[in-house]
């Protein structure tokens, strides 16, 4: 039985996935805050953590941080509501594994769960992934889970001028081995992006070695990157290979370089000038031939002028860059890939859901998407799990995303605007997001966020209960 950790707040929830995952063989600990569940963590290991973006302790990010430095090798699945999706993506730069939105239903659950211990089983072992979703990340889901026929392809490109922008420059760059820099919002597929550069060119045949460098913990950095010899450091019980060693000859992709410490980066820039790497404790430098496609969801430029990121190393990276545009700027593609989940998903659940309503389809386009494909991949997911007729009806998507788009439509086709304070002129998601900013802003005191918003209590209630935000 595989050891999972839950650590959640929430009694109810703990007992629930307790007894479901138990009863689907998985040996099952639980923890209701931070602290205890780093103290569990100590003491055991385990295979997977299921971990609440808001715990009484500490935030869902310093707890992830915790729990990589204590357990580097497990994975993580955050789980959030809908109010933090727009934060919760950002636990990818340090290492989530994925992310679950409340409320859980178990069937999904259970196959998110499955997807992320295989992924994560196969980048403990070194192994490639053998395919990669439009996500950016490596599913686990290539197989055949079920017996309704083969799985759909993994990738696919987009309709919109943008993805076509893209795959021209990817066909353009990757005969060259030209150093790349991708820059995009966390879910835009920057990982893919990567994996296409390395399938179109000359390397292809050879390795491609997927690098977090959000995940890496600043005292492990270096020999994940650079490998160590026996006895290099406490802990360092056999000789190891680095990841640029594993991927000589192929490519090497840096996902948020941005994170990289400052020791770290003089080291990388060295590896790039000299194309040599020494391993942490050795005397002999290793000759390697290896490509390097970073990857970054912050802005490199600024970075460089506060002083947190290398000018010299940004310039080696930065011969090529690739711009990828979040996917509420290509609404051309957004039911182009989410008609590609459900295939996903039907063949995952075992379902035959055919396609959309056209009021979800609707919906669908013009939501926002903080969380990119990634979350437009849990939401089609979730709503096939629901679905009970041939097409995801309103009723299957989450009622965030309904409210957040359900603004009154007038008889020449313009949103009609609330007239309520502050808010008089944002609608449906920005006006939800702006009260969540506000709320953060005044320290969850409703009182003060009213105040702020211009808006008496009782209406910033009802705005509470309409977008589903819980405080």
């Amino acid at each position: 039985m595989l050891p999972v950790l839950i650590i959640d707040d929430d009694k109810d929830i703990c007992l629930v996935l307790s007894r479901f995952l138990g009863k689907n063989n998985y040996d099952v600990d639980v923890a209701n805050n931070g602290e205890e569940g780093l103290k569990q963590l100590r003491s055991k290991e385990y295979t997977l953590v299921l971990c609440d973006y808001r715990l009484p302790d500490m935030t869902g990010v310093d707890a992830l941080r915790k729990i990589k430095l204590l357990r580097p090798q497990t994975a993580v699945i955050i789980i959030t509501g809908y109010s933090d999706v727009k934060t919760a993506v950002e636990t990818f730069r340090y290492g989530a594994s994925d992310f679950v939105t409340k409320p859980l239903y178990p069937d999904e659950l259970l196959v998110t769960i499955q997807e992320t211990i295989t992924k994560n089983e196969k980048r403990k072992a070194g192994e490639l992934p053998s395919t990669q979703s439009e996500n950016g990340k490596a599913e686990g889901s290539s197989k055949k889970s079920r017996d309704n026929g083969p799985p759909p392809s993994e990738f696919i490109v987009g309709r919109s001028i943008q993805a076509a922008t893209v795959q021209r420059h990817v066909e353009l760059i990757a005969p060259s081995d030209l150093s790349v820099i991708i820059h995009g919002e966390t879910g835009t597929g920057k990982e893919f992006v990567a994996q296409a550069i390395h399938r179109l060119s000359k390397r292809a045949e050879k390795a491609f070695v997927a690098i977090d460098c959000g995940a890496l913990p600043k005292e492990l950095a270096g020999s994940e990157l650079f490998g160590h010899i026996k006895g290099a450091f406490t802990g360092a019980v056999n000789d190891k290979e680095g990841s640029f060693e594993l991927a000589d000859q192929g490519t090497i992709f840096l996902d948020e370089i941005g994170n990289l410490s400052y020791e770290n980066q003089v080291k990388l820039l060295r590896v790039i000038q000299e194309r040599r790497i020494k391993r942490i404790g050795a005397t002999k430098d290793i000759a390697i031939d290896v490509r390097i496609i970073a990857a970054t969801n912050e802005d490199l430029n600024k970075a460089v002028k506060e002083g947190k990121f290398r000018e010299d190393l940004y310039h080696r990276l930065n011969e090529f860059k690739i711009q990828l545009s979040p996917l509420r700027e290509r609404k051309e593609d957004i039911m182009h890939f989410a008609q590609h989940f459900l295939a996903k998903a039907n063949h995952s659940l075992n379902k035959n859901v055919q396609g959309f309503s056209a009021a979800a389809s609707d919906l669908i386009t013009n939501y926002y998407w903080h969380g990119n494909l990634r979350e437009l991949n849990n939401v089609v997911k979730r709503a096939v799990l629901l679905t009970q007729g041939e097409t995801i009806q309103l009723d299957s998507l989450p009622q965030e995303i309904v409210h957040a788009n359900n603004a009154p439509v007038s008889t020449n086709g313009h949103v009609e605007e609330e007239k309520v304070g502050l808010l008089k002129s944002i609608a449906g998601s920005a006006e939800r997001q702006a009260i969540i900013d506000v709320l953060e802003k005044a320290n969850y005191n409703k009182s003060k966020a009213a105040e702020l918003l211009k808006i008496d209590r009782k209406t910033l209630y009802n705005k509470l209960k309409l977008y589903n935000i819980n405080v």
